[in-house]
């Protein structure tokens, strides 16, 4: 796993405001709540996450479009589901007519003083059949349709997952690490159920409306018009109440990713947020994004709910509209009361599947918020592809920097016409004052981030012309900002070569100190670390770090602080390690302790993206400049 190490020079990260159309002026005050919360917001460190860009509402019909692509494999299985469908509609709506017949057959055997219970029977086992078979189509329709979906959202998935190692890093460093999470958690989690909720309904409902607008208009006309009278309200309500709904549950995803931002800071910090006694402020932070998360939630699903009363309403005027003019052509003879009965309840099977749309409507909007934010992530530009691969010699670790120009803005350059070259087996290291780009030239070795201008050249060979993979296969990096993972201490050294024997893995551990301490340990290599980290101490796994590194036996080497957590005596014997390790390798080693350099080929004093001045320790010291004065101002008052 390749992360940026966090450094001094790393690029600004902004705050945007609420982008979300909306005409209410809560709207404008909650934009102006998110932009203020922008401002304020605290960075605890170099761990903490970046504040969340500005969103907008997409297009409705290009999102659903793109719900179209993602469920496009399943289409054969999708028709399958309409035909069923259709079929138990069908069936469904043909039940009241039956029923209606023998209502019939009821009524006619009463005025002709007998019933003919073989015709009756004959008719209530052909209903008790259709509804039968109804319910089974409609069973295997519901079944196929989860599956469909379930698999959709499990490429999905996989889709996000395989995009998130290809976002340039740059994206990752100017969006909240709790944002990013919450969209693949979060939002195709709701995209799931929303969709799991509403598209079997919706799609039941809408053909119930066809079959039963039929069915109505073969039983009576005047009667279906009547009902129809309701329609165009009941489609203006649902439209005003859906399109006033879809920003908020917008508004609500995306203040859920705020707060997860929010409280990954939290936990990520916690060390600092304690040391700093910022507990009340944090819970204030976390109270405010909470209470705009409730406000934004208490809308969408107000707008939700609020078309069911509505609805409700409609079909309730449809009922008695049918009934009172029914009731005066069964007074006629126009219609018999079987043919009534079957109105009635188609009325009713009419209003329902309103409702259902009605309802369905709201949970779809958001649903499709969710994937709008979704389908953002997906669109974003992704790292250059790679060259094919080719066949290169074994590297002999020649680096060279030609005339580099690079910035994270593009209005304030940070590197302007660099040139540097390790020759192999060379010890290059690089200090400087804060921000002078120290990091910078590690992160554009490894192409985390691309060139603005010149080129970077391994062995001779330009690094956009090797793959990413490749590349980075060829170093080994020791940060200052160690990273572990929970599991065993077997595990995590294992992870810088997983080929790697147990006796393999004790002997880097020895050459590195680690065997010492974990001997002390309860489970010795067994013993587990914790997610957070903190059962060893910063020392203990900066080692650790140090011999993953030793144990992947790289041709380059990167040391960035790599004893920076480490006492003085075993920053001694880690020396002798790192001296052993960097034996015949090129190594680039970012330092502020100038102590630890003094041995170093090249010394490259770094200042504003420049190089200020390089040589050795010594013709350095006896020319006066910015090394002396760093070398004076830290040993200043100690034997030189």
């Amino acid at each position: 796993m390749n992360q940026r190490t966090p450094g001094d020079d790393q690029p600004k990260r902004h705050q945007s405001g609420d982008d979300v159309p909306d005409d209410d002026s809560q709207d404008d005050e909650d934009q102006e709540a998110l932009q203020t919360y922008g401002r304020e917001a605290l960075r605890y460190s170099g761990r903490m996450s970046a504040p969340m860009p500005a969103e907008t509402s997409r297009n409705f019909r290009g999102t659903v479009r793109q719900l179209a692509k993602i469920t496009g494999r399943e289409t054969p299985i999708l028709i399958l589901v309409m035909v069923l469908a259709v079929m138990s509609v069908s069936l469904t709506v043909i039940g009241p007519w039956l029923l209606g017949g023998a209502t019939d057959i009821i009524v006619t055997g009463v005025r002709e003083g007998g019933i003919d219970t073989d015709r009756l029977r004959d008719r209530l086992l052909t209903i008790g059949g259709v509804f039968a078979l109804a319910w089974a189509l409609g069973h295997v329709q519901n079944y196929l349709l989860s599956g469909a979906l379930q698999r959709s959202m499990f490429r999905l998935r996989e889709t996000i997952e395989a995009k998130l190692h290809r976002l340039p890093l740059s994206y990752v460093d100017q969006h909240a690490r709790g944002d990013l999470l919450s969209r693949v958690t979060n939002d195709i989690d709701n995209l799931s159920q929303s969709l799991q909720q509403t598209i079997n309904q919706m799609l039941t409902a809408v053909l119930t409306l066809v079959g039963v607008t039929v069915m109505m208009l073969t039983v009576s006309p005047l009667l279906a018009l009547v009902a129809f009278v309701t329609v165009p309200l009941s489609v203006v309500a649902t439209r005003i109440f859906a399109t006033r709904a879809r920003p908020r549950f917008l508004r609500q995803w995306r203040t859920t990713g705020t707060l997860n931002a929010q409280a990954e800071d939290v936990v990520s910090g916690h060390a600092i947020v304690t040391a700093f006694g910022r507990q009340d402020q944090e819970r204030q932070r976390f109270a405010d994004e909470n209470a705009k998360l409730y406000d934004s939630s208490r809308a969408a699903q107000f707008l939700s709910s609020a078309m069911q009363p509505v609805m409700m309403l409609m079909g309730n005027l449809q009922f008695v509209s049918v009934a009172v003019v029914g009731g005066l052509r069964i007074s006629s003879g126009a219609i018999t009361i079987g043919d009534m009965q079957a109105m009635i309840q188609y009325t009713r099977q009419f209003a329902m599947p309103v409702q259902q749309v009605a309802s369905m409507a709201a949970t779809f909007q958001s649903g499709i918020a969710s994937l709008e934010r979704v389908v953002e992530l997906l669109e974003v530009d992704e790292i250059s592809a790679d060259p094919e691969p080719a066949h290169h010699p074994p590297t002999r670790g020649r680096v060279a920097f030609e005339e580099v120009h690079f910035s994270y803005e593009p209005e304030k350059a940070l590197i302007t016409g660099l040139d540097l070259t390790a020759e192999p087996g060379q010890t290059v290291a690089i200090v400087g004052p804060t921000g002078a780009g120290k990091t910078t030239l590690v992160n554009l070795l490894l192409r985390f981030y691309e060139l603005d201008g010149g080129r970077i050249t391994l062995d001779g060979v330009d690094i956009t012309a090797i793959p990413r993979q490749e590349l980075r296969s060829k170093f080994g990096m020791v940060l200052q900002d160690t990273w572990l993972f929970g599991d065993t201490i077997w595990e995590n050294l294992r992870y810088g070569n997983p080929d790697a024997t147990d006796a393999q893995i004790i002997e880097a551990a020895q050459v590195t100190y680690v065997d010492r301490f974990v001997h002390s340990l309860p489970e010795g290599y067994d013993t587990v670390i914790n997610d957070e980290g903190d059962n060893i101490s910063a020392g203990q796994k900066q080692l650790l770090t140090i011999a993953r590194a030793f144990l992947a036996d790289p041709a380059i080497l990167i040391l960035d602080e790599a004893t920076s957590s480490v006492d003085t005596r075993t920053e001694v014997l880690i020396q002798e390690a790192m001296n052993a390790l960097r034996a015949d390798r090129t190594s680039f080693v970012i330092a502020h302790r100038l102590s630890t350099i003094r041995g170093a080929d090249t010394i490259v004093v770094m200042d504003g993206g420049h190089i200020a001045e390089q040589g050795s320790h010594d013709e350095l010291l006896a020319r006066g400049g910015p090394y002396a004065s760093l070398h004076a101002a830290q040993f200043a008052g100690q034997a030189t």
